[in-house]
């Protein structure tokens, strides 16, 4: 079962997966996190559906944080590209977008790159914040 949202900024995706690493039910979750100038695409799947609570539960909190996300055929691609054992260099490259993380969810990895990416610029954009 897939779940792809948009967040407006880091700190609420930092929110997402602390939720995901603290809840029971979300613990097999997968995690992929692309970074975009407006905003960030979150994908989580989980390997099999989660019961109709827990489902209304987690679409509950992703909505409080964000939107709901379809993504254009090129996000589609580097879905697909990462889901096929791809590696998220390789993805980068080819289609040109941040893949920021892919797997299991870690705050690490987007602490790494806002810290990279605002370094780079000498200022944190609004959607690092």
């Amino acid at each position: 079962m897939d779940y792809l949202y948009f967040l407006a900024n880091a700190s609420v995706t930092l929110r997402t997966i602390d939720y995901l690493l603290n809840m029971k039910h979300t613990a097999n979750a997968s995690l992929t996190v692309i970074h975009q100038i407006d905003g960030w695409i979150v994908k989580v799947r989980f390997p099999q559906a989660l019961e109709p609570k827990l489902h209304g539960n987690f679409q509950a909190f992703m909505s409080e944080l964000g939107i709901t996300y379809e993504p254009e055929m090129r996000l589609k691609m580097v879905f697909w590209s990462l889901e096929t054992g791809q590696s998220p260099v390789e993805v980068m490259r080819r289609y040109q977008v941040a893949v920021v993380s892919h797997g299991k969810p870690d705050i690490k990895d987007i602490e790494a790159f806002r810290q990279q990416f605002t370094k780079g610029l000498g200022y944190c954009p609004e959607t690092l914040a």
